[in-house]
Formats: C-alpha cells, sequence, structure tokens
C-alpha cells in the first residue's frame, strides 16, 4: 500500500493497483494524472476539500463517497455517487469504510447545506487509516482510539477553521496510533505553521510525525 500526499487535505491511497483519493483539493498539485482511480472520498462540502471530485468522478466514473447531502449534491451535477450516514462499516472491493464524526461546518462553493462533516476510518490491507477531515480536538477520537485502533492517522493542524498544533497532539494521543500524518497546514496565510514545532511536540508523546511532501509517500 502505497500513501501519497497531494497537499492540503488529499491524499491518494493506492492498494494492488486500485487508486483511492480523498478530499481531492488539488492546487498544489495542478498536473495530477487521474488513472486507475477506484473511489473517491469527500469529507464535507467546502470547496478545499470536494475539490476536483465532481469532475474527476464525471471522467473516470469513479463514485464519490460522502454523507447523504453531499452526495446529493455531486450527483446533481453529474457525479456518480455512494451516500452514506456515520457508524456503519461499507464493504469496497479494496477494504472497508466507516464514517465518524467531525466537528466542523459544511456547506457547497455555492451555499447548499452540505450535510454534516465527517472522517473517514479505513481497513485496507490489514491496516487501519484515520483521516480526521477538518475537525476540533473532540472526545469522540477517544472513541475512534478505542474501537477502530488506526495504525496511522491524518491530523489537521493548521488553527484557526481547524485544531492547531496543541491539540493535535492531544488528539493524537486519545487516538493512539503510532504515525501521525499532519495535513491541512501552509497552504494560505491563515493556516501557516512551523511544521518542525509539531514535529518536537508529537515526538514528545512517544507519536512518529510524518511528514509527507507534496507528492511524497509513505
Amino acid at each position: 500500500m502505497d500513501i501519497k500526499y497531494l497537499g492540503h487535505s488529499a491524499f491518494e491511497i493506492t492498494t494492488k493497483g486500485k487508486k483511492i483519493l480523498v478530499d481531492p483539493f488539488l492546487v498544489a498539485c495542478p498536473d495530477y494524472k487521474c488513472e486507475n482511480i477506484y473511489d473517491i472520498f469527500v469529507t464535507h462540502a467546502h470547496g478545499d476539500h470536494l475539490g476536483s471530485a465532481i469532475e474527476i468522478s464525471k471522467t473516470t466514473g469513479a463514485p464519490i463517497t460522502a454523507v447523504y447531502e453531499l452526495a446529493n449534491y455531486c450527483a446533481k451535477n453529474g457525479a456518480k455517487t455512494i451516500d452514506m450516514g456515520l457508524g456503519s462499516w461499507r464493504d469496497y472491493s479494496w477494504g472497508r469504510v466507516v464514517l465518524v464524526p467531525a466537528f466542523h461546518s459544511s456547506s457547497t462553493p455555492d451555499g447548499i447545506y452540505g450535510g454534516c462533516p465527517c472522517g473517514f476510518v479505513f481497513e485496507i490491507e490489514d491496516k487501519t487509516i484515520y483521516h480526521a477531515g477538518d475537525t476540533c480536538l473532540n472526545s469522540e477520537m477517544k472513541m475512534i482510539g478505542e474501537i477502530y485502533q488506526p495504525d496511522i492517522t491524518m491530523l489537521p493542524i493548521g488553527g484557526k477553521y481547524t485544531m492547531d498544533i496543541e491539540h493535535a497532539v492531544k488528539a493524537a494521543e486519545w487516538i493512539g496510533a503510532t504515525a501521525i500524518i499532519p495535513m491541512h497546514y501552509n497552504t494560505f496565510d491563515a493556516i501557516s505553521v512551523d511544521i518542525s514545532e509539531f514535529e518536537r511536540q508529537i515526538r514528545e508523546v512517544g507519536k512518529m510525525p510524518m511528514t509527507l511532501q507534496i507528492n511524497g509517500s509513505l
């Protein structure tokens, strides 16, 4: 399995030749080639997460998995979709996924309510990966750590709209994953951080910072 960082909160996960996209806001990778995309996941409706999901779905035929309201919006705009709610597993050809709570807001770029924001827990190749989406620190993360026991966690650290470094470090402790991939930082001035400070603080609590460069892989 390969996890590639595409900037902001966007990731490409490749397993057995199948590619999965999460929050494909691709301003950092304008030349990204949409090949072998099997599924697309969108945590919420904001433009910096919905990104190019609808266009990629229409081009490749890959369905967008999202909460009910956002899936409906994408379908009305020509995308293939899979609608889900929080709290139940769904099987895919490459593994399974459950939607979990995120504490944020959600509206489409044209102002339509996008349903509740969420995170995703993926089970792929005997590994559990938690993409937290846009969220503050919240007690649901203790449940996610206890029930799903992620091996790898992607956490927002940019502050202002999401957790900052201090709160992301506490989230990492609650979730329990050893490897922590920072996301949602340094894309815009409002979410600029010193990434070395995140790395220092996360090591202090016994976690491994996995800071990925754009197009860098784990």
